[in-house]
Parts: C-alpha cells; sequence; structure tokens
C-alpha cells in the first residue's frame, strides 16, 4: 500500500461524536513511551502527524486521521503512566472502553509492546481484555532497532511462551517494527490492505 494522503479530522473523548463514515478503522494503543506516535509518522511517512514527546501521556484524546481517503487510523490514549492522575486515568478508561464497546467501525487493534522488555502484567491483561471482549488485534513490538537479530528472537519466544501460560490458546498475530529504521511499515500496510479488501465499508 502507498500512502497517497493522510490527514488529521477530530479529537474528542466522546465516541458518539467520531466520525461517521463506514470505512474501516485501525486502533494503535499501548503503554506510555511504547513509541506509539513515532510509528504512527513512520507508517504514513509523515514526520509530525501524531504529535510526538518525550514525556509520556501525551495522547490523551482518541484522534482520527483518514489514510487514503478509505480507512481511519486511530491514535489512542496510552495507559500505564503513573504520573497521570486517577480521575484522568478513569476518565481514559471510561472513553476507551466505550470506543472498544461501541465503535462498529473498528476492524482490528494494534497492541504495541516495547520488543526490549520482560512481558509486563498490565499488557497482558489488556490483551486479556480484547480476547474475551472479541475484539480482534494484532501485536506490534516497537524499538525492534535497539536489540540485535538474535535478541530479537529470545524475547519474541519469551514473550510468546508469557502469552500461552496467561491462557492463549495460540499466539495472536504479530509484527516487528522500529520507526527509525522503518522496519515491518511494508508488512503492516500490506496487513491493513488486505483487511481493507476483505471487509469493504462497514455496515
Amino acid at each position: 500500500m502507498k500512502i497517497k494522503s493522510a490527514e488529521f479530522i477530530i479529537s474528542n473523548t466522546d465516541v458518539a461524536k467520531c466520525p461517521k463514515e463506514s470505512i474501516p478503522e485501525y486502533a494503535f494503543i499501548g503503554r506510555s513511551n511504547v513509541g506509539k506516535s513515532s510509528l504512527i509518522n513512520m507508517l504514513v511517512d509523515r514526520k509530525s502527524l501524531a504529535k510526538t514527546s518525550g514525556k509520556p501521556g501525551k495522547t490523551q484524546l482518541i484522534n482520527h486521521f483518514k489514510i487514503n481517503d478509505n480507512w481511519f487510523l486511530v491514535d489512542l490514549p496510552g495507559y500505564g503512566y503513573a504520573q497521570i492522575s486517577k480521575t484522568k486515568r478513569k476518565t481514559f478508561q471510561k472513553f476507551i472502553t466505550d470506543y472498544f464497546f461501541n465503535r462498529k467501525q473498528l476492524v482490528c487493534t494494534f497492541l504495541l509492546v516495547d520488543i526490549r522488555h520482560e512481558p509486563q502484567k498490565i499488557d497482558l491483561e489488556f490483551m486479556r481484555f480484547l480476547g474475551e471482549n472479541g475484539i480482534p488485534f494484532c501485536i506490534v513490538f516497537t524499538k525492534s532497532d535497539k536489540l540485535n537479530s538474535s535478541k530479537i528472537n529470545k524475547y519474541l519466544q519469551v514473550y510468546q511462551q508469557k502469552v500461552l501460560e496467561s491462557g492463549w490458546e495460540s499466539i495472536p498475530q504479530s509484527f516487528v517494527t522500529s520507526a527509525t529504521a522503518k522496519n515491518g511499515r511494508d508488512e503492516l500496510l500490506t496487513f491493513i490492505e488486505e483487511v481493507n479488501k476483505e471487509v469493504g465499508s462497514i455496515q
């Protein structure tokens, strides 16, 4: 897939105000500081479509970007950032769960995980939330440029084992990416293109 256009459409905390168009959308979510904004910008080949920041917890809204006029990329707030107040975290949880439960245009969620770290309880819990509620998702490992190939393979084995131990019968589809090296870009875009062809417009 070639990215011909990428346009910011709307930010909000109310799912009812999300775009009404019946086109597929893909949500990106993960722990704060996982490199989500950098990955999004790499994916659509734009330097600052999603706002990057050295301070975790920057994204605090549901952000819709229309890509190629035929699908939406949705940037969701990160979870697990301790310095965000409890009130804000509860608000995030509310509109994030509202989004997942009520957004019929959502066809896949990309759960971002920093490949440099051991499996985190909060990530495994979020996977369980998605799985138990029948929300399709893939795992996207970020920051792979920080490790050599042998360490990447070792980490993936550890992660897969941890996922299976947590109750999954099989491993969700995964992608290994790096925003810096642009690794995984073609694979992700090809996946999105294939899903778009399968689902067409959302009724």
